[in-house]
């Protein structure tokens, strides 16, 4: 049964910095794209970061301030979150796209998903 477990979510104040983990199990994603995703409220769930063996890719809105990882051996992926601001509050989710390498910023392209961690930036 695959399984993906976010974890490393918070309360934190406008500048500060978190880090996700992201542990994967059931199966080996090394030859996939892992993506984070994150989804506010009354807002649609929009593209983070994700990486393949091919990139990475960042939103515009993240790029320079957050920093995606994988290990691909212990199939976890981790997202490093710098400079956060009240706008980075969401709630955060891994997924992975069997598809391939090409790293998709459209969620519905991604078939795992975890159940998500709070982030909350306050001001």
């Amino acid at each position: 049964q695959v399984q993906l477990v976010e974890s490393g979510g918070g309360l934190v104040q406008a500048g500060g910095s978190l880090r996700l983990s992201c542990a994967a199990s059931g199966r080996s994603f090394s030859l996939n794209t892992m993506g984070w995703f994150r989804q506010a409220p009354g807002k649609e769930r929009e593209f983070v970061a994700g990486m393949s063996r091919r990139g990475i890719e960042y939103s515009d809105s993240v790029k320079g301030r957050f920093t995606i990882s994988r290990d691909y051996d212990k199939n976890t992926m981790g997202l490093q979150m710098n400079s956060l601001q009240p706008d980075d509050t969401a709630v955060y989710y891994c997924a992975t796209d069997l598809t391939g390498w090409f790293i998709n910023v459209n969620p519905r392209e991604y078939n795992y998903w975890g159940q998500g961690t709070q982030v909350t930036v306050s001001s």
